[in-house]
Order: C-alpha cells, then structure tokens, then sequence
C-alpha cells in the first residue's frame, strides 16, 4: 500500500515539474530583433523569424522605423527597458531600418509614408493590409503606439 502511495506522489512531482519547465518556456515580454544590416530579401528574413517566433509562442510583427525619428526612439527604448511586456507578453518584433533597408523593404511590401510602421506579414513574409503607421510630432508616444499595436494585434 504505502509503495503505491510513494508512486502516486512520485507521478504528483513528476507532472509539477513538467508544468513548471513548461511555465518558464511561455514568453515573458516583447523580444525585440534587429534585422542584420546585410538583409536583401526581407521576406525570407521574415519568414525565418516568423517559424522562430511561432515554435516560441510569440507572435511577430514587422517594425520599420529610422535612428532620427522620435516615435521610434520612445518606442524602442519602452521595449528595451521592459515598459511594453505587460502589454504584449509573447510579441517578437523584427526591426528594419528604413534608411538602410528601403530598397528591401519596397520589395517586400513594407513602403510606408509614416514611421513608426508595424506590420503583420504575410505567411509568405511579405506585408499584409494589418498595419499601424505613424507616431505623435509631440506627445506620448509609447501610450499612443502601445494603442495602436493592440488594436493591430487585435484584429
């Protein structure tokens, strides 16, 4: 009897420690990726991530943005610094720079008149119709972006 009882405890601690293993592979807030600066096609690059941020559990989208442009800067630094992970949990995004990639990214249907661009692809990597474009010229633009990001996110 007890030799069924120490099994049954052992089967117990068994499944607590696979939920726990488990627990600690769930994203815990935004992964921001920067796109290597030799990136040609944009979207094998984004197909990659894409398969890598799906066997993750996080969902990915597509940032295009510039080292000059303020939205950008307020929005990169909130992911860097952790302000965006209680919004967005398991969020990969794959940045792009647009002075740099703007060639690429035209090919790949990631043109945007407006910066901040966040998109979701395609499962082929190219840009789908969800987008978010454009930032605040004065304001809070994590506020104003994180809202906008839901809303893509969302849909």
């Amino acid at each position: 009897m007890e030799s069924a009882t120490l099994g049954g405890v052992r089967k117990f601690l068994a499944l607590v420690v696979l939920l726990l293993a488990r627990c600690t592979a769930v994203p815990h807030g935004v992964k921001w990726v920067d796109a290597p600066p030799e990136t040609k096609d944009v979207a094998a690059l984004v197909r990659a991530t894409a398969a890598q941020a799906k066997a993750s559990h996080r969902r990915l989208v597509v940032y295009v943005g510039a080292s000059w442009c303020e939205p950008c800067q307020a929005i990169h630094q909130a992911a860097a610094s952790g302000k965006l992970d209680l919004a967005f949990p398991d969020l990969e995004v794959l940045a792009f720079d647009l002075d740099r990639d703007r060639e690429a990214l035209d090919q790949a249907g990631y043109a945007s008149d407006l910066i901040p661009l966040f998109a979701v692809p395609l499962p082929e990597g190219r840009a789908g119709p969800r987008r978010a474009q454009g930032g605040l010229k004065r304001g809070d633009n994590v506020t104003y972006l994180t809202d906008k990001l839901r809303t893509l996110l969302s849909g």
